[in-house]
């Protein structure tokens, strides 16, 4: 791949992420990177290319003094969803290349400015949504189409949706990071980090010190019932149940949070163990989003969920991680296992939860990979003074402001 006429652009990064949904793990993502490029560089151009980029807008709204939001790429996914695989591509490649829509050529050639094509992590491309493997496709052309770099960090690809396709095209990226040991295998490169570590010191709770006194803290439930069986979902819910009715928890808050807006709660777990959490206990995603992690050591985490499993743990609680199916949950849950967060894993098809626990090293832990994470998009994006743009000249852009949502501190 040429990068010959790199240099005489504007630098442009096109990030390519699954946020705007929203679900929380991927807007933390998404705003995770965003912070670090306004950081590192401000005057750099960065279009985030995600799903529903008019609600992204006002996610992350001040982040960056120069993100704009598209689902360019998203939207030529999004054409295969009907076709297989080859057929796919040939739809992918005629459309980035060949042009010939209204519906998508200015939008494909303002594109065309990226000087880095950047897939941000997250679990999304796997066989859960077969079209999202043209979505790496589309990447790819976009990059060769640019003459950019091609990147892509902290992705999660079990269960796989065509391996040699998904090994091929993340070949011809400059750098590639997956998140867990079978994603490894199947890119055929390093394991890397979950792109989540990138920011955790933006979380209110990390780095706090455990009551001193011993006394446990606030007790968090959060179980999803999308990418369930509903049979699975009914057992998780029973013996959540179970554990709270238990005794176990006597004298402590038990709270509820909500990672994507009403599919947590409208007839789902929350309004199944409403009798047991009071309203007021209750965390929305809108609250989440202006507040940040409520995550604190010294407290119990009962989640399906696998980014409260990791930030869970990065600040030193303990908990539950609920496995809600044989691959793509167990293999997420597992990797945060594997690095060490000590948290209880309750297999698929669990009747009765094991007790919540901790490896209370982890909160050390969590900040050496804060650190690698760092490392890597460092590496990725040097901090250095933007090139003049041969484009016409814009107003000097004043500083981010400081953002309305979870991630103000900096």
């Amino acid at each position: 791949m040429s990068h010959g006429s790199v240099n005489e652009k504007q630098p442009t990064i096109h990030l390519v992420s699954t946020a705007g949904h929203p679900n929380f793990g991927d807007e933390f993502i998404a705003a995770s990177w965003l912070r670090f490029l306004a950081e590192r560089q401000p005057e750099t151009d960065v279009v985030l290319d995600c799903p529903e980029p008019g609600l992204a807008a006002f996610l992350f709204e001040g982040l960056h003094p120069r993100v704009k939001f598209t689902n360019m790429l998203w939207r030529v996914s999004w054409l295969t969803i009907d076709a297989d695989p080859e057929e796919g591509d040939r739809i992918v490649d005629g459309v980035l290349r060949d042009l010939g829509s209204p519906l998508f050529d200015y939008g494909l050639l303002e594109a065309r400015r990226a000087t880095t094509v950047h897939l941000i992590g997250g679990g999304h491309i796997t066989a859960n949504w077969l079209h999202h493997g043209r979505l790496v496709r589309a990447a790819r052309r976009l990059a060769e189409l640019s003459e950019a770099r091609f990147v892509a960090t902290g992705l999660g690809l079990v269960p796989v949706i065509d391996p040699e396709r998904i090994r091929d095209d993340l070949g011809a990226c400059d750098h590639v990071s997956v998140r867990d040991a079978a994603s490894a295998e199947i890119a055929g490169v390093d394991l890397g980090l979950e792109d989540a570590f990138l920011n955790l010191s933006s979380l209110p709770g990390f780095g706090a010190r455990p009551d001193p006194t011993g006394k446990p803290g606030d007790v968090w439930i959060s179980i999803q019932s999308d990418l369930s069986t509903p049979e699975n979902f009914a057992a998780i819910v029973a013996a959540v149940r179970a554990m709270i009715e238990s005794g176990r928890f006597e004298g402590r808050t038990i709270r509820y949070l909500e990672s994507i807006p009403g599919r947590d709660r409208d007839r789902k777990a929350y309004d199944l163990l409403a009798d047991l959490i009071p309203e007021e206990n209750f965390m929305s995603f809108v609250q989440l989003w202006h507040e940040g992690f409520p995550g604190q050591p010294g407290q119990t985490w009962i989640t399906t969920r696998f980014h409260f499993h990791q930030l869970a743990a990065a600040v030193g609680a303990e908990g539950v991680a609920i496995e809600i199916d044989d691959d793509y949950y167990r293999t997420k849950h597992q990797s945060m296992a594997d690095l060490g967060t000590g948290f209880a894993i309750a297999p698929v098809g669990t009747t009765a939860l094991p007790e919540p626990a901790a490896d209370p090293e982890f909160r050390i832990k969590a900040g050496r990979l804060q650190r690698a994470k760092l490392d890597e998009a460092e590496a990725i994006y040097p901090r250095k003074k933007a090139p003049q743009p041969v484009r016409e000249p814009v107003a000097p852009v004043a500083a981010p402001p400081r953002s309305r949502g979870a991630f103000g501190r900096r």
